[in-house]
């Protein structure tokens, strides 16, 4: 390209920078000033220099000048303090750099493309600075003294098993606390109960009476009998709280023999203005308790019907042809329960609807009509002997001694037979068990010759449906609660035995013996 060339100015680097440096100010000398005036005590200058002064000393024990100190390259000084540094080129005049020119001072004069240049320490932060003088790095100045990895860290464990054990031991005290209350509640709660009035109430309040029922009362009846009686129809909450009542209010009352008509959950209160109530009282009305005989029921059946006692006497002595029964005697067939009659009945018509009734109750049991006199003996002496809750037990006891020609061996008839059946005791005298009458079944082998009292629907029909077992003794081990021992061998029978001869020890008033 000859003409490109040709065409092109020629090019002249003198008289350029002639031109640029000509309208330059004269240069003038300038030489770096060092500070000699001293560093207030404490403050950071302070500290740096005589980090600089112990820095020179150790390498060099003949340098040991302030100046000298002073002139010290600051990346040494840095590097023997552990402050990080990066080395840095700047002209040398640079203004406000806090550095020292390593190069000779006087060759800063001259042209600036050939200006000396310098290197300086430049650090991160003044605070680097200050932790470098007192010995430290910018490592130590965010190093947490407290977590120092080298030493093993505080064991925990000795704390953590300290509280498990005061858990255990807090947790062993509230538990023996708590056993101890249930021991206490089990042991002493109802005399608790009463005591704070926490209890049921013994009796019930007013206004809950409801329903009807029919209360007995027999000739003779005092206040402890009629309480009974009371409880026992579900008049009264408690057995003893219309007795309770009577003293406590300190009331003399006299008890007439009838049957009352009453309500369910009456107040003692209320049930004793109900019994003096004449229009409470049924007319024309008797009852038959059950186990009852002849000979305890035609006093109350006279009293209650007001009638003579020796009119239904004679309606007896009629005998049991005279009412269609085909036996011996009438007993066991006044069947009990509470019978109304219309004015102007007769002692004869009184036997007869109670006979009736018995019939009625052996033809719901499916009775034959020739069995009847075998199951009304069997069903009284289950009615004598046992519990409501035992009498298929007891049927069964019977049916089995029956079936291998065994004495019965039964108190009750031994009693009936000698005329002690109404004692009111359990145990027999040695003379009623002696006595060689036909009722006595420890003297003869088989049943009686008459029923021995009157029979409930219940007793009727345990006698037909004996429970299964291999039973062939029972005894009553608890007569308050009515708990009976079943056994099948003779040597069982006799721990049954012990244990209520025991009872009996220590319920002298219990009712084993006339004492």
């Amino acid at each position: 390209m000859p003409e490109r060339e040709s065409a092109s100015p020629q090019h002249d680097p003198d008289a350029r920078l002639g031109d640029l440096f000509s309208n330059l100010p004269d240069p003038t000398q300038q030489s770096p000033t060092v500070d000699n005036t001293p560093p207030a005590p404490g403050s950071r200058r302070a500290a740096r220099e005589a980090a600089a002064r112990s820095g020179a000393t150790a390498e060099d024990p003949s340098a040991g000048t302030a100046d000298e100190g002073a002139q010290a390259s600051p990346s040494e000084h840095d590097a023997e303090f552990g402050t990080p540094t990066r080395a840095v080129p700047v002209s040398a005049p640079a203004a406000g750099a806090r550095a020292s020119a390593s190069a000779d001072p006087a060759s800063s004069s001259g042209s600036s493309t050939d200006a000396p240049r310098a290197t300086v320490a430049l650090r991160a932060d003044d605070s680097a600075t200050e932790a470098s003088s007192r010995g430290g790095s910018l490592d130590d100045l965010f190093h947490d003294d407290s977590r120092d990895h080298d030493k093993p860290a505080a064991p925990k464990k000795k704390r953590r098993t300290g509280c498990l054990v005061a858990l255990i031991i807090v947790l062993a005290v509230i538990g023996g606390i708590v056993a101890g209350g249930v021991w206490a509640w089990n042991t002493y709660g109802d005399k608790i109960s009463d005591a704070m009035g926490w209890g049921e109430p013994d009796d019930w309040e007013a206004g809950q009476a409801t329903g009807e029922v029919l209360v007995t009362i027999s000739e003779g009846d005092t206040g402890g009998p009629v309480s009974k009686s009371l409880f026992d129809a579900g008049v009264t909450r408690t057995e003893d709280v219309f007795y309770d009542y009577l003293v406590n209010e300190n009331i003399a009352v006299t008890f007439y023999p009838g049957i009352y008509r009453l309500q369910e959950k009456m107040t003692a209160e209320a049930a004793l203005e109900a019994l003096q109530n004449p229009e409470n009282k049924m007319e024309n009305s008797a009852s038959v308790s059950e186990g009852a005989t002849i000979e305890s029921s035609l006093p109350t059946i006279a009293e209650s019907l007001g009638m003579p006692v020796e009119d239904f006497q004679a309606a007896i002595d009629l005998g049991p042809a005279a009412y269609g029964v085909d036996a011996q005697s009438l007993e066991g067939w006044l069947f009990p329960a509470v019978y109304t009659f219309d004015p102007g009945v007769t002692a004869q018509q009184v036997i007869q609807r109670m006979v009736d009734r018995t019939r009625e109750s052996l033809n719901a049991a499916g009775v034959p009509a020739e069995d009847a006199q075998r199951v009304l003996t069997i069903a009284s002496i289950i009615q004598r002997e046992g519990a409501t809750a035992d009498f298929a037990k007891v049927s069964r006891v019977i049916q089995n001694r029956l079936d291998i020609d065994m004495k019965l061996q039964m108190d009750s008839t031994a009693q009936y037979g000698y005329g002690s059946l109404h004692e009111g005791v359990v145990s027999s005298s040695a003379e009623a068990l002696a006595d060689p009458n036909p009722w006595n079944t420890y003297v003869n082998v088989g049943l009686p010759v008459t029923p021995i009292a009157s029979p409930s629907d219940a007793a009727i029909k345990a006698a037909m449906s004996p429970a299964d077992g291999p039973w062939l003794y029972f005894v009553t081990i608890n007569l308050a609660t009515g708990e009976t021992q079943f056994s099948e061998t003779y040597e069982e029978h006799l721990q049954g035995v012990e244990k209520w001869e025991k009872w009996c020890q220590e319920n002298p008033d219990g009712g084993c013996s006339a004492g």
